[in-house]
């Protein structure tokens, strides 16, 4: 039982009361999660906000494809989530809820949570344990990691997953492909380059660039199909490699080699291979640019936790054993693998930074 002795050996400003509720909240949030989700699912949140003098219980019910029951305890729930808010018998949406309701951020996150997180999640233990996503392998298959595999999740997981990764990275690009192009690359190689979104925006904004794309073949199938839509072919090139396979030089002669959300998806020592192939590959003149979310850069208070708690989705369900790093811990991964930063960008789009790099 906490008392008062136990609260005043501690610096923490924070009073006992306060710290017992934030701690209830840690207790019930996978509970208040799922009400959440399910008080934005089933309409309840829009039926709220297109109702400015509230709702009745019976009112909810009667718009809703809910018994009343349910839709009683998930008003509740909402109470103790911050989602709704009662004034007498009337229901009102909040400002929280506003967002869970209509905010792309709150929305990719949650939904991914939803489908491809939440199940794993139960085998976060077992992941940290055993260092390898037991997660992913309890919930989707028996995979080493979730990248080969993303094309064969199910529709809910697989568009989820997609849409979530496309949001953090897509928001940068228009602001990343002027200082990345401010160099004039002519030959550029896209790490890890997922679904070909980079590859077709550099190609869009720069007639003179020639893109090669160095991913996995399952990956690069898909790449393809999005390239061939938009009758690129014949500037972006899919070359196909397994990045863990450090004994695979990469291809050289690149002005510039791009790597977006990339490392985040390695452990340490492997990200620091991949870096020492960068290195190997650039000239003098070559840039090596990293683009991602790290949470010691973040302006807002927001990004900074989302990110540090993103990094348990690769312990549980991406491969086991990386996470969201710091731009700290990317930039002595770059000075081990004979890399330097030579310029650090502000925020670009949602929360990502970039980084130049060029040889030491």
């Amino acid at each position: 039982m906490l008392t008062a002795t136990t609260e005043s050996k501690s610096a923490d400003p924070m009073s006992l009361a306060d710290a017992r509720f934030e701690a209830q909240k840690l207790v019930f949030g996978p509970l208040l999660f799922q009400a959440t989700r399910l008080l934005r699912d089933l309409g309840i949140l829009r039926t709220l906000r297109s109702a400015r003098a509230g709702l009745t219980l019976e009112e909810i019910t009667a718009k809703v494809e809910a018994p009343p029951n349910g839709v009683l305890v998930l008003m509740e729930a909402g109470l103790a989530a911050g989602v709704v808010r009662c004034e007498g018998e009337r229901y009102f949406l909040t400002r929280t809820g506003i967002c869970v309701l209509s905010d792309e951020l709150t929305g990719v996150n949650m939904d991914v949570m939803q489908n491809c997180c939440f199940q794993a999640s139960y085998y976060l233990e077992d992941s940290i344990r055993e260092e390898k996503p037991v997660g992913l392998q309890k919930v989707f298959g028996d995979w080493d990691t979730i990248y080969p595999v993303l094309s064969k999740l199910p529709a809910a997981a697989r568009d989820s997953w997609f849409k979530w990764d496309h949001y953090y990275s897509d928001a940068a690009f228009p602001e990343a492909l002027p200082l990345v192009f401010a160099r004039r690359p002519r030959r550029l190689l896209d790490v890890g380059g997922n679904t070909g979104n980079w590859a077709i925006q550099c190609a869009t904004y720069s007639e003179d660039v020639a893109v090669t794309i160095l991913d996995l073949s399952s990956q690069l199938n898909i790449a393809r199909r999005n390239i061939e839509e938009r009758g690129l072919q014949n500037r972006i090139n899919c070359h196909a490699a397994d990045l863990l396979d450090h004994s695979q030089p990469f291809p050289a002669g690149f002005d510039a080699i791009w790597m977006s959300q990339l490392l985040v998806c390695f452990a340490e020592e492997d990200a620091v291979r991949l870096l020492e192939r960068a290195a190997a590959a650039m000239t003098p003149e070559s840039r090596l640019y990293i683009l991602d979310t790290f949470w010691d850069r973040q302006e807002h208070a927001a990004a900074a936790y989302s990110l540090q708690a993103i990094s348990l989705y690769f312990t549980c369900l991406a491969n086991g054993r990386s996470r969201m790093y710091k731009a700290s811990d990317i930039i002595r991964m770059l000075e081990a693998a004979g890399l330097e930063v030579e310029r650090e960008s502000a925020i670009l789009g949602v929360c990502s930074s970039l980084l130049t790099c060029r040889k030491a």
